[in-house]
């Protein structure tokens, strides 16, 4: 995993509540398990300043749900789980970041 992001800072902000939608398509993680995901996806090194805000707000959107789960040695941990909102929102995301992806491709004097 890379300490370093693969792309502009600026497309990572851009791109960090679609990306995040995404690391929970396949089941609920916690925090730093949805920062290792990112990473090995090319995000960079996420700290906490820059996740937790983002899980916050898709919580507060309904695009996640969040609970508190023993995590059978050491402290309880809070995990993260897509909704079905959330997977609305990611799959229309997906779409759009595509449409974008075609529209960048286009050939000059078109």
């Amino acid at each position: 995993m890379s300490e370093t992001a693969r792309w502009p800072a600026a497309w990572v902000r851009a791109a960090l509540d679609l990306a995040v939608l995404g690391s929970l398509a396949d089941g609920p993680r916690h925090g730093y398990a949805i920062a290792q995901v990112l990473q090995a996806r090319g995000f960079g090194r996420l700290r906490g300043g820059s996740l937790y805000p983002v899980l916050a707000r898709l919580e507060d959107a309904g695009h996640v749900a969040a609970a508190w789960v023993d995590a059978g040695s050491g402290p309880a941990r809070k995990d993260y789980r897509l909704t079905s909102a959330g997977r609305t929102r990611l799959d229309e995301g997906r779409t759009s970041w595509a449409q974008l992806g075609d529209a960048l491709r286009m050939e000059e004097g078109r």
